[in-house]
């Protein structure tokens, strides 16, 4: 445990030439107990657990080499500079030269790239930040020996992951992670990092799919840093904690029983709560658009007919992750396309499911 919060030494003025490179993939997630506020430097004000998914994710690759002069960094994405996503990788290293001073040593040349679209509604900043704190964690592995226990490696990178983007921190764990303290829970969970919860989920909710429909390609109007920082003085946020609280303690125990009643409870709860919140800040904001109405009716609709396990999260954000088991999946499908395609921007959709982690790719 010591070695996750270490603060790892500089380079020694005679230090050898040194070169070297690291690559990792790291998933989005989506998450079905929300975290909706925080403090501190990145400390969730609840907990929160989220599904990893399985065919968005990003690569990420950084090749170092020791330097005496002043550091040379580029940065491409998708194999093109990128002003903007620079700007933010670089801010997020010089955040972390108290833990990594190393880092003020080394020429980087790194290079990222999504298995999505950007804009697609996708927890981007999830599967990057992710797939960076990873390699920068792996860096730490090759040049100075530590974290060689794989408990303590992937805490490590949740820890450094959660420093650049919060929802980042479940994304170094397949399956299902927590994140947060919560004392309901037979985990012991932490603010400053994810943990793995898998060993006791009950094999159906190991093959949940999620079809991600796209309402709106856009970026967002409001980002979710403005969306917490408004939860600070928000009318009804001791509210919103107990209700997070609640949910975490219902939704893993409706994970381990099989209980699909209350996990489709949960997760929809979860999903309006989190827009209700927005609409009710102040200042107030919607992200919701009318075609995001009208596929949660519709979802709602066929599950009173079918009977069939089907139900629907949103992110900040107007697009809908459908949450179906893969052995529905072709009468799903079938749905998707005759009901609830028409209301997607350009009828696109992306499909994925549960997924298993990152990987390291070099």
């Amino acid at each position: 445990m010591n070695e996750i919060f270490n603060i790892i030494s500089s380079f020694p003025v005679n230090q050898a030439p040194l070169k070297g490179s690291v690559s990792w993939e790291s998933p989005s997630n989506i998450a079905l107990v929300k975290y909706w506020g925080k403090y501190g430097v990145q400390l969730p004000k609840n907990a929160s657990i989220s599904m990893c998914l399985s065919k968005a994710y990003t690569i990420t690759s950084i090749q170092y080499k020791y330097t005496r002069s002043a550091p040379k960094r580029s940065f491409l994405f998708e194999g093109k500079p990128t002003e903007k996503f620079a700007q933010r990788i670089w801010k997020y290293l010089d955040s972390l030269t108290s833990i990594y001073p190393f880092l003020q040593q080394l020429d980087l040349h790194i290079e990222s790239e999504n298995s999505f679209p950007h804009s697609a509604g996708i927890a981007s900043s999830a599967s990057s930040m992710s797939a960076l704190a990873l390699c920068l964690v792996d860096m730490e592995r090759q040049l100075f020996g530590h974290l060689q226990n794989q408990v303590d490696f992937l805490k490590k990178a949740s820890h450094i992951a959660r420093l650049g983007s919060g929802s980042a921190a479940r994304s170094v764990f397949g399956g299902y992670s927590i994140w947060g303290e919560n004392k309901t829970i037979d985990l012991e969970s932490d603010n400053r990092y994810a943990l793995d919860f898998n060993s006791t989920i009950h094999p159906f909710f190991q093959g949940i799919q999620d079809a991600i429909l796209i309402v709106d390609e856009n970026e967002k109007a409001v980002s979710s840093s403005l969306g917490h920082s408004l939860m600070n003085n928000h009318p009804f946020a001791n509210n919103r904690l107990s209700q997070a609280n609640n949910h975490i303690s219902a939704i893993t125990k409706a994970l381990q029983e099989a209980d699909k009643e209350s996990f489709i409870k949960i997760v929809e709860a979860e999903a309006m709560s989190l827009h209700a919140l927005m609409m009710s800040s102040e200042p107030w904001f919607i992200l919701i658009k009318p075609q995001t109405i009208s596929i949660i009716e519709q979802i709602r609709k066929y599950r009173q007919e079918t009977g069939k396990f089907i139900t629907f999260t949103l992110d900040a954000g107007p697009n809908v992750h459908l949450l179906y088991h893969k052995d529905d999946e072709l009468e799903i499908k079938h749905f998707i396309k005759h009901k609830l395609q028409a209301y997607c921007s350009q009828q696109k959709i992306l499909f994925d499911g549960m997924g298993s982690g990152p990987k390291k790719t070099n």
